[in-house]
């Protein structure tokens, strides 16, 4: 009996990709601009995706006319994520599902957000024991897009990266994934992706199982 191949790991991006959280960042990005007498939009908004929390936080500085430093705004940011996500966990279309399949088959995940720990830690306690490495944008040297966060999870599974499979939906995501060799089906959301090597471009995870992510795989070499 020949047994079905499977990615060694899964490495998950989040906003986006896992959950549906990117509105709640753009309510509460104009909720804080908007609290400074500040105006922003729907465009400045979505240039923000998959960046790193500082970065967008100097951004909304300047261009949102906040006068706080970054870190304040991320937290308050964060704050309010958070509060949203206690409510309610906006999972993306399958993503649940193909989770709970990877669990099933005993396939190890790691989740691998520019987001910072303690709003991670919200999603990953909603899922108990799905996620084994957490690799957080406080946490890295170097956000995404450099290949860092997914070299970085890889190593704490194990794991070579051009066995693991990394779920993106964001340009940046999806350039870090394919920068460290990690072979990425990328998900079109809020950001519009271009093709490339190395990616696989779709518009839902439903129907996608730990079966079909391995066809992302690059061939066996002989004799493994």
């Amino acid at each position: 009996m020949t047994t079905a191949r499977l990615p060694a790991a899964v490495l998950w991006d989040m906003d986006g990709t896992l959950v549906d959280t990117e509105p709640y960042w753009i309510e509460c990005e104009y909720a804080i601009v908007e609290s400074f007498g500040g105006t922003w939009s729907d465009e400045l908004a979505h240039s923000l995706v998959g960046n790193d929390l500082l970065e967008s936080a100097r951004f909304i500085a300047e261009a949102g006319g906040v006068p706080l430093e970054p870190v304040e705004i991320v937290e308050q940011l964060l704050d309010g994520v958070i509060e949203r996500v206690r409510t309610r966990i906006p999972w993306r279309p399958g993503a649940r599902e193909l989770l709970e399949d990877l669990h099933a088959r005993r396939v190890p995940c790691a989740l691998v957000t520019m987001s910072w720990r303690r709003f991670a830690e919200a999603i990953v306690d909603a899922v108990p024991d799905r996620f084994a490495a957490l690799v957080t944008g406080d946490e890295v040297d170097r956000p995404k897009p450099y290949p860092d966060p997914y070299l970085v999870a890889a190593r704490l599974l194990g794991q070579n990266p051009a066995d693991c499979v990394a779920i993106e939906d964001s340009p940046k995501g999806v350039a870090s994934a394919v920068a460290a060799g990690v072979p990425t089906l990328a998900v079109q959301n809020v950001v519009p992706l271009s093709p490339g090597p190395g990616l696989t471009l779709v518009h839902t995870l439903e129907d996608w199982t730990p079966e079909r992510l391995a066809t992302l795989l690059p061939p066996p070499a002989p004799g493994r």
